[in-house]
Parts: C-alpha cells; structure tokens; sequence
C-alpha cells in the first residue's frame, strides 16, 4: 500500500475536473483522472505529469457499472486504498419541464445523481481504509432552492429547466444523507458549487463567462484536503456555505 494521498476525480478529462486534477496534483496527490473515453483520459493525465504531477487514466463511464467495478478493482489492486473521491461528471438538459423528453430527463439523473451512488458506494470500502477518506460532490448553485426562489437573485429569471437543477437538488440532499451515513466513519461528504466557468459545459447559454475552471475547481480542492475538524453534510462555494 502506498504512502501517497490517492484521489479519484470523474469526468477529469476536461473542464473543471481537470482543473481539479491539476490542483490536487500540485498538492502533491496522486491523481486518477477518470474518463469515459481512455484517449483523452492518458492525455489530460500525461499533460498532468508533463507539469510535474503525479497522475494516471482509468476508465470510468460513472453509468455503466462494469467500468466502475473495474476501477474500483484496479485502485484496489495498484494503491490498497482510495482517499479522495471527486464526484465531477454530470451532463445537462435545457429544456423546460411541460416540454421535457423524458428520456433526455432520465439521462441526467442517471449521470448526475444515480451515478454519483454507485461510483460512491463501489469506492466506499477503500475509502474506509484511508485514515482521512473526503468525498466531494461537484453540484451547482442551481441546485439551491434557495437562491432560484429568491426574486432578488437573478436565478429567478432564468428560463425553467427540467432536468439539470433537480439533479443538483438532489445531488445536494444525497450529500447530506451520506454525511449522516457516514458521520461515525471518519469520512467527510460535502458539495462543491464551482460558480459559473467558461467551460464546453456552458457552451450555448449565450453567456459570457470570465470565470475560469481553475477558479471553479478550488473549492472542491479545498473540500477535497479538509482536516479533521472540517465540516460535513454542506454545500459550499468561494464564500461559504450556499443556502439549500
């Protein structure tokens, strides 16, 4: 078993869970840098080491169960443990609830929340052996019912989507019932809002966006090397706690 600190980031590829990627590598961590496609997935983790970081691919499509079990095989056999778990992949879907594909609606929950389970709970027993096991669920600010409500925030004149908000709702409660599952393991759970970053993610919102995915990956990063006393059950961005 190795002494270095090991961190599984999903969707790493690209976008903000490659920043991620790199930040955790600068900290020193060995990172695997998950990806549904190999290719891209050796690529972003030679670009990595390129930069002087520890870093490896490992195939994994967060919906299909069969990458997942040979991820968490492949972790167990090459490193005994796992110590950060960075639940980044999600995808979108724009289109209103009363004109919503369902099948389209399905997809994302399957990505961004479904997932987000079973590549947790095939991680969890190498996790548990890490004297400091995090696990950071990468949400969003539209997944606060809060701040959508709120007719102060702009949020609240934002066309109604039927998909990807709920997902982050609902991503934001699963962390919740996590840290309470998980509260007496020593493992800390918490949701990350990376703010809006000028990623392919956002590509056609017809936004313009100056916040990088660097930018977006620190919080994550800071939830991801957490002491001891650090919270869990929250969400949180740069600021602070985000309200639910």
């Amino acid at each position: 078993m190795t002494d270095a600190t090991i961190a599984l980031i999903t969707g790493a590829n690209k976008g903000i869970g490659r920043a991620v990627a790199e930040q955790l590598a600068a900290h020193h961590l060995t990172v695997l840098v998950g990806s549904r496609d190999p290719r891209r997935g050796e690529e972003a983790a030679a670009a990595i080491r390129a930069g002087g970081g520890d870093a490896h691919p490992i195939t994994l499509d967060v919906t299909d169960a069969a990458t997942i079990q040979a991820a968490a095989k492949h972790i167990d056999d090459r490193f005994g443990r796992l110590d950060v778990l960075v639940n980044n992949a999600g995808i979108s879907y724009r289109r209103g609830p009363s004109l919503a594909d369902l099948d389209q609606v399905r997809a994302v929950f399957e990505t961004n929340v479904f997932g987000v389970i079973a590549v947790t709970n095939a991680m969890l027993p190498l996790l548990r052996r890490s004297p400091a096991g995090r696990i950071v669920n990468m949400s969003s600010h539209t997944g606060s019912l809060a701040l959508m409500t709120d007719p102060g925030h702009y949020f609240s004149g934002l066309p109604a989507s039927a998909a990807y908000p709920e997902s982050k709702s609902a991503l934001n409660a699963l962390t919740v019932q996590y840290a309470k599952d998980l509260r007496d393991s020593g493992i800390l759970v918490n949701a990350a809002a990376p703010g809006a970053c000028a990623t392919d993610f956002l590509k056609g919102l017809g936004r313009d966006v100056s916040r990088t995915a660097a930018q977006g990956a620190a919080i994550a990063v800071h939830l991801a090397t957490l002491g001891p006393d650090g919270p869990t059950g929250g969400f949180f961005d740069d600021a602070g706690a985000v309200p639910w």
